[in-house]
């Protein structure tokens, strides 16, 4: 398959590890680190120290909102900046972040959680087995916080992550995702939310990255972003929150038009990763 290099508008590979992302959301929580998983993200932590100058002894945060828009490049962000303008405003932090090899779904979302890379947690290609290693869910769960994962179904993370002890919505539709995690927000009994959309994803393979119906997806994604702060703002009000907007890979063009992903090259690994502190 041809691929078009015209997308490699970051030349360089980043720096920081989408597996350091499991630790820093344990970190925030005040919850005992995975043994094996990399480390917390500095900067991430400062800043929520920053935000919230927690108590001695006090974690940082006390809700964590994670969502996964699915295949989110840096480039498609560098490039068309003015698309996360109105985002951005109501972010602290933007991280330019490194998937992992192979950059496909399920191995990122699997490593993104586990904070391991893929030889380590086992997922070495595009397929949804139950992960068998630690993630952050066990985690949580041991620590008696409250997480719910809210997904299409059939996706990598309504299948990756079952088997354990906590809550799943799945639906066929990102709509509904949506909605549930909306009104799951309003309910404010969640320590952790989960949610994924891969609109942008199903069609940039479709319709390429820059695409009309991707871009359609893509706008739609981050006005789901600062709906959710909007919904954390006006529910958790009592909470010190962290709201990350977390893709998991990125992708480029093939014979000129059609979207892909999976390569090795910062057009796939390159990701933006943005942190909003709420509370």
């Amino acid at each position: 398959m041809k691929y078009t290099n015209s997308t490699d508008v970051s030349s360089d590979f980043h720096k920081i590890c989408i597996t350091r992302t499991a630790s820093t959301i344990l970190y925030l929580l005040g919850v005992s680190p995975l043994p094996k998983a990399d480390a917390p993200i500095e900067e991430v932590l400062c800043k929520a120290a920053e935000r919230f100058s927690p108590l001695p002894g006090q974690a940082p945060c006390d809700r964590i909102f994670l969502y996964n828009p699915d295949a989110v490049a840096m480039w498609i962000y560098e490039k068309y900046a003015g698309y996360f303008t109105e985002m951005e405003k109501c972010t602290d932090l933007r991280l330019p972040m490194l998937s992992v090899v192979p950059p496909v779904t399920p191995v990122c979302f699997g490593s993104m959680y586990s904070g391991l890379q893929p030889a380590q947690h086992g997922i070495l290609k595009y397929e949804k087995p139950v992960l068998q290693v630690a993630t952050i869910f066990d985690v949580l769960a041991k620590a008696g916080k409250k997480t719910a994962i809210v997904s299409t179904e059939g996706d990598s993370i309504s299948r990756i992550f079952l088997e354990r002890d906590m809550d799943y919505y799945i639906y066929p539709k990102k709509e509904a995702c949506n909605q549930k995690a909306l009104e799951l927000t309003a309910q404010d009994r969640y320590d952790c939310i989960v949610l994924y959309n891969g609109d942008y994803d199903y069609h940039m393979h479709r319709h390429s990255p820059e695409g009309k119906r991707a871009f359609r997806a893509l706008r739609e994604n981050i006005a789901t972003f600062q709906e959710m702060h909007a919904a954390i703002q006006a529910h958790w009000s009592a909470h010190r929150t962290a709201l990350v907007f977390a893709p998991d890979h990125g992708c480029h063009r093939v014979w000129g038009f059609l979207g892909s992903h999976g390569i090795n090259r910062p057009c796939d690994m390159n990701i933006p990763h943005f942190y909003s502190f709420i509370g």
